[in-house]
């Protein structure tokens, strides 16, 4: 089993930063990848960035380089730098693991909330 604790999350203002950090706890030799998905209220969940455990990055298109994925070299902590944060950034943030065994085996943090304000 692997336990994920998000924190970071809050209200800022638009052009401001958050960094919001993930970590793991438990079996964290299984993770393979780990990853932020965020959930606006009323619209679908969709995948912001994810790294791999041999340092690989993926980011969603639509954040134009604004958003920065990072791990601790023990990768037990993942970090998530958000920068020049829109109104459209608001979402609740939520850390994911993926084992060896695929997306079905995905573990889930509780989730943070990020705020910005029109």
């Amino acid at each position: 089993q692997v336990q994920l604790v998000e924190s970071g999350g809050g209200l800022v203002q638009p052009g401001g930063s958050l960094r919001l950090s993930c970590a793991a706890s438990g079996d964290t030799f299984r993770i393979m990848v780990m990853g932020w998905y965020r959930q606006a209220p009323g619209k679908q969940r969709e995948l912001v960035a994810f790294i791999t455990k041999d340092g690989r990055t993926t980011y969603l298109d639509s954040l134009q380089g604004r958003f920065t994925i990072s791990r601790d070299n023990a990768w037990n902590t993942v970090f998530l730098q958000m920068n020049s944060l829109k109104s459209e950034d608001t979402a609740m943030y939520y850390c994911y693991a993926r084992p060896f065994g695929g997306p079905t085996s995905d573990y889930w943090g509780q989730g943070t909330q990020v705020t910005v304000p029109s």
